[in-house]
């Protein structure tokens, strides 16, 4: 069986630095068995991918593939807390945030950048719950943030 990080590979990503907080914050916290991240934007080595709104500046495409960086950089902030992605039994939960144009109502299919990665790196465990929030702005004019809730095992 391979583990989470052999699938990241496989996806030919790479798990980047965990992203210096924005504020005044940690990038995830662990209490009994969950970690909560804090919200990750899509960052590629310090700088957004994209800015803009959704619906406007910035496609559904764009959006979801900016997700799918949240998620990414979510990952990151998790195994640094962790250690081991292996020790990953549930996605339990995902938050998305989309900075939507008047008019946009595809937060959903946005979110679904983040939720589909999740399913490809830690399989069944990567279903989860999830909420996708249209809001005005978001940090650094970037189009979307995620945040999880994963909870380990033994």
């Amino acid at each position: 069986m391979t583990t989470p990080e052999e699938r990241i590979a496989e996806l030919g990503l790479e798990l980047p630095e965990v992203v210096a907080p924005l504020a005044s914050y940690v990038p995830a916290v662990r209490t009994g068995s969950l970690v909560y991240t804090s919200g990750q934007v899509p960052f590629v080595k310090g700088e957004p991918i994209v800015t803009g709104k959704v619906g406007a500046e910035v496609t559904l495409e764009q959006a979801q593939e900016a997700a799918r960086v949240c998620a990414l950089n979510a990952i990151a902030a998790l195994r640094a807390e962790v250690g081991e992605l292996s020790r990953v039994t549930r996605i339990v939960k995902v938050v998305g945030f989309v900075a939507s144009a008047p008019g946009f109502f595809g937060q959903p299919q946005v979110v679904n950048g983040a939720s589909d990665l999740l399913g490809e790196v830690f399989g069944e465990a990567g279903r989860h719950a999830r909420s996708a929030v249209g809001v005005t702005v978001l940090p650094r004019d970037v189009p979307v943030e995620v945040e999880l809730i994963a909870e380990l095992g033994g």
